[in-house]
């Protein structure tokens, strides 16, 4: 949990209050509508909180109506930045806005025993005092993100999500929010809709006790992302159903590979139906509803953002490497050295087997011995590539050099022309035995400055060293792409082409 809210700290961006209405449909499920503002760069820096056919063989298609009705929520989009939506703890219910968060585990929400953290007082606070159906833990804990924490104590509660009532719930009472972010987020707590053994505590997640209590048909939850900031209904989470009205086609489902996150196998990523040569033979992924951007290692982004025209900003250090060093890069490289071994072998990287071509972001800022090492591996990864292609020595230079200037700034803000979307190419992910394309459209976001419009590109660094990486986390950005099914039942998740 701790890498995916150093990550997302780039990413969010929230606005002004808005209003709630309640809003009872033909379909029997209870919908609110939700309105949105615009996304503003002044505002940016409160994003550091949140980081097929087998299918229908499972009888997906055919539910008994004896069962309960799946149960649908519907989500706030924050200018494309971040979604979330309502539910109740309590009896009476006390309303709170939540993230409905995939790469978390654990609920939380603000204590009305909350006094010393001022985030807390520009949200709802919860107060068991006036719930009939409290019951008191106490027990104390902390939830540590990768630029703070929150802390406070376990309680337990009925939780209302959409219609259903999930009974003696363990949740966690924020009494300190460290992170002055929080203040200016439009949500007021996360609920964590990862697997148990990352949650903090032990505590199950309210997706089991909903599965335990017999208050969903299948074990399944699906999200559906709107991506259209001035739609009313930012988009839709649905426990134990899909609507079928929100995606075309067959879902592919991949196995998860590790049960403490929703985390899959991708391929080969391809820039314009090119190979960038990373995730040929396989990278983790992350599939996080929590995450606006996709994250990835910055050996693969930058050359995505290359190829989109984005504007980085550590290009100098890297240029540096390339005019005194690259030359020889290039004399091991065609004289058969593997590019993990060469910077090594020319003095730039020490012969521990500890660094490789994804290193972090923290070592290209930088100065000294990492930085210069960083800079290498990655440039003999990229040479390396354009050699498999038979590019002239000049011709791989000259594209070295371009890499270079678009490497993501450790802000995590990359910009784009929004004039030249229309001529970007199209980022495709291999999942399963298919590709799914991300076109520009999907993968920049739209920002306000200034009675101005500014894009930025969707992507951004991350890098987690072996064994746990490379890692991508695919956030929002790919999810409102594709309609997601997060398969408790089976450990899949299944992704198809969303529609409006």
């Amino acid at each position: 949990m701790r890498l995916k809210y150093i990550l997302v700290a780039n990413c969010l961006l929230w606005a002004w209050a808005c209003c709630l209405a309640l809003d009872d449909s033909s379909d029997g499920l209870v919908r609110i509508g939700l309105k949105k503002k615009p996304l503003d760069l002044a505002r940016l820096h409160a994003a550091r909180i949140t980081r097929g056919n087998g299918f229908h063989a499972q009888g997906l298609g055919k539910v008994d109506d004896n069962y309960p009705k799946a149960n649908t929520v519907y989500l706030k989009n924050y200018m494309d930045a971040q979604y979330y939506g309502e539910i109740g703890i309590g009896s009476p219910p006390q309303t709170f806005s939540v993230v409905f968060d995939t790469g978390s585990s654990n609920l939380w929400v603000p204590s009305s025993k909350c006094y010393f953290s001022i985030a807390c007082y520009f949200h709802a606070r919860y107060r068991a005092v006036l719930s009939r159906t409290y019951s008191k833990n106490g027990r104390h804990c902390k939830i540590n993100y990768g630029s703070g924490s929150i802390s406070g104590f376990f309680s337990q509660d009925h939780v209302q999500i959409g219609e259903i009532v999930i009974k003696n719930q363990v949740f966690t009472e924020a009494t300190k929010e460290g992170l002055f972010a929080f203040s200016l987020a439009q949500f007021d707590g996360i609920l964590g809709l990862g697997f148990q053994n990352a949650s903090v505590g032990k505590i199950p997640p309210i997706w089991y006790n909903m599965v335990q209590q017999s208050l969903v048909s299948m074990e399944i939850v699906s999200f559906w992302l709107n991506r259209d900031p001035k739609a009313k209904i930012g988009g839709e989470v649905i426990f134990g159903g899909v609507d079928w009205r929100h995606f075309m086609g067959d879902h592919t489902f991949v196995p998860i590979t590790r049960k403490d996150y929703w985390q899959i196998e991708v391929g080969d990523i391809l820039i314009a139906g090119s190979s960038t040569g990373f995730c040929e033979g396989g990278c983790a992924a992350i599939v996080d509803t929590g995450t606006s951007m996709i994250a990835g290692p910055t050996t693969v982004v930058t050359q995505i953002n290359h190829a989109i025209g984005a504007e980085g900003i550590v290009s100098f250090n890297c240029k540096n490497v390339v005019n005194k060093y690259g030359r020889l890069i290039w004399q091991f490289l065609v004289s058969g050295f593997q590019p993990e071994n060469v910077c090594s072998d020319i003095g730039l990287c020490a012969y521990n087997g500890t660094k490789n071509a994804s290193a972090g972001m923290e070592t290209m800022i930088g100065n000294g011995d990492n930085a210069a090492c960083t800079f290498c591996e990655m440039i003999a990864f990229w040479i390396q590539v354009q050699l498999k292609e038979h590019k002239a020595k000049e011709k791989v230079f000259q594209y070295v050099n371009e890499l270079c200037e678009n490497l993501p700034n450790p802000g995590g803000k990359d910009f784009v022309n929004c004039d030249a979307l229309a001529t970007m190419p199209v980022i495709s992910f291999a999942i399963g035995d298919k590709y799914f394309p991300l076109t520009a459209e999907q993968y920049t976001l739209k920002v306000e400055v200034n009675c101005t419009t500014v894009c930025l590109s969707g992507f951004t660094a991350l890098d987690v060293p072996r064994p746990d990486g490379p890692l991508w986390v695919l956030g929002d950005v790919f999810l409102g792409a594709y309609h997601t099914i997060f398969d408790f039942g089976n450990l899949q998740v299944g992704f198809a082409k969303s529609i409006l």
